[in-house]
């Protein structure tokens, strides 16, 4: 029986009927560790995210993710949980953390933060139980114990292996073996278990009740595992990643838990919401995270690894609204975040690469749903490079070297001339290159044309004006190498078009109508717009014309 589809525009059932803020919303995230640090130690923290709210709302965001910040000992820099209702002392305090939801709402600043549910830390006293107890008791049931394969069970028990490399099983003091998907230290849950279930709606409700309002669900699609734990048949699984079906990923037993935390979501006032990271083989597959009576959101990685061409883009632009658009989700846009390099690098780098970062900024920002900005971003911030091997710790780093991710960690430059630019009173967990002393905010606030200053502009243009935001999309005739869309509000509150001009020659794009924005110095010349290449401009359409299809 096909999906009831819903009107995008009301929230269904329920107190806070209206617009929907998730449909449409700006969301930055905040690697924690890396935003800015209160106290001097190095290491960013929650206090030191209050301290930059107004930074935050003047930017012109409507939310924040923020990555864990739970006790941990950080193996994966929180991502290996110990304890799911608590702070780490690394990042102050659960007082802290309520004085952080307190002043974002008063800044308009909605919070969202990250629940790990796949699996714990091996510091968890869950799985310090488990190791303890004896095969087959209720403390291993709680995650994936298997006894191995060969003679003495000295194999692991199938040919799974974990993202970070090697194999996805480690071995116990008595024979077993444990699943770990990721890092050793990061064990899976068995979400087969009900004293499972019933904890992470526990965990839920604890942050719910303290005011946030939402979760980013990390590896959304990997909680439950194929009946059996059946073999692969392939190596370097890794490389299949969101491309092919994996016995251990996007099982269709995910969907059960997203709907029961749905109704949960939905029983708290004010429009909570869920966000899946889930990597799935098509886009199809994606879209079932969000339908009705899923999760609101998931992250449009199609978007993110789309290449630098017109066709390339439009074919992933068009394949995620419509997928979406089919069980009446909006689509998210995102073109960086903590576990992939940075866009103006993997753009090409340099003033190339900078240029079209900024020109992608104003497409994403144009494009109908929400669009996700990892801090440093807004700045033109490039990947690190070159950080001295003493302080590469990325547990990536294990599967390949240059898989790591600690280049897009690195702290946030605020001010001053010298590393580590205002991030703290001291040094930095990941030094600052000396650089960046020309990307500081203070610099960049300073200048009209920098890149902080075309994000300020861009989101206030997109909050301001009714036709940006959640909508229609309908695409313009334009040259090759060309993207060309008019977006229109349909209450009739006028019409913005965006072009791109990703190709390597001037392009003349027919724009007749008051220029909003451009990513970079653009000639008008009457109706008509000659667009450099990798720039893109906004502009009002002319009340009473009609673009070109």
């Amino acid at each position: 029986m096909p999906q009831k589809l819903i009107d995008p525009h009301t929230e269904p059932g329920g107190p806070g009927s209206g617009r929907r803020w998730w449909r449409d919303a700006v969301i930055y995230q905040i690697y924690v560790r890396s935003f800015a640090d209160s106290n001097g130690d190095g290491i960013g923290d929650l206090e030191g995210i209050r301290s930059r709210l107004p930074y935050l709302a003047g930017l012109g965001v409507d939310a924040l993710w923020l990555t864990p910040f739970y006790t941990s000992p950080m193996a994966d820099f929180g991502y290996d949980v110990a304890d799911y209702r608590d702070v780490d002392p690394l990042f102050g305090s659960l007082t802290d953390f309520t004085a952080l939801v307190d002043d974002a709402h008063r800044h308009g600043l909605k919070i969202i933060v990250d629940v790990v549910p796949n699996h714990t830390s091996d510091r968890h006293q869950w799985f310090e139980q488990a190791v303890r107890s004896a095969p087959g008791g209720p403390e291993r049931e709680r995650y994936v114990f298997r006894d191995g394969n060969g003679a003495g069970g000295e194999l692991p028990p199938n040919d799974w292996e974990s993202v970070f490399g090697g194999p996805a099983w480690t071995r116990v003091a008595d024979g077993q073996w444990y699943l770990h998907l990721f890092a050793p230290e990061q064990p899976d849950l068995n979400w087969d278990n009900p004293e499972v279930r019933a904890e992470f709606e526990g965990v839920l409700r604890f942050w719910l009740d303290l005011g946030v309002d939402g979760f980013r669900i990390d590896v959304a699609h990997g909680m439950v595992k194929a009946e059996g734990l059946p073999d692969v048949g392939h190596t370097d699984q890794v490389q299949m990643l969101g491309t092919a079906v994996l016995p251990y990923f996007d099982q269709d037993g995910v969907h059960e838990i997203h709907r029961s935390w749905r109704r949960l979501l939905d029983s708290y006032g004010g429009q909570r919401i869920g966000v899946a990271e889930a990597w799935a083989p098509t886009a199809e597959r994606l879209a079932r995270y969000v339908r009705p009576d899923e999760l609101h959101q998931a992250f449009n990685f199609h978007y993110l690894t789309a290449g630098w061409e017109a066709g390339a883009l439009r074919t992933v632009i068009d394949e995620s609204l419509r997928t979406a658009g089919s069980v009446g989700a909006p689509t998210t846009w995102v073109l960086s975040n903590h576990d992939v390099k940075r866009h103006v690098t993997r753009y090409g780098g340099g003033e190339l690469g900078l240029r079209r970062a900024r020109a992608a900024a104003l497409l994403t920002l144009a494009l109908p749903g929400s669009a996700y900005v990892y801090q440093g971003e807004e700045l033109g911030l490039p990947e690190v490079l070159d950080l001295p091997e003493e302080f590469l710790q990325d547990p990536q780093r294990a599967r390949n070297a240059a898989d790591g991710r600690d280049g897009c960690r690195v702290p946030l430059p605020w001010s001053g001339d010298e590393p580590p630019f205002g991030f703290g009173t001291a040094g930095s967990w990941l030094p600052l290159p000396a650089e960046w002393r020309d990307l500081t905010v203070a610099v960049q606030s300073e200048e009209p044309d920098s890149t902080l200053e075309l994000y300020r502009a861009a989101l206030r243009i997109r909050r301001d004006h009714p036709a940006l935001g959640d909508g229609p999309l309908r695409w313009l005739a334009g040259p090759p190498g060309t993207l060309v869309f008019v977006r229109e509000d349909a209450a009739g509150g006028g019409r913005v078009a965006c072009a791109i001009n990703v190709g390597e020659q001037n392009a003349e794009v027919h724009a007749h109508g008051e220029t909003l924005i451009a990513s970079g110095p653009v000639r008008r010349d009457g109706d008509g717009v000659e667009l450099p290449p990798h720039t893109a401009i906004w502009w009002h359409v002319a009340d009473g014309h009609e673009e070109e299809r």
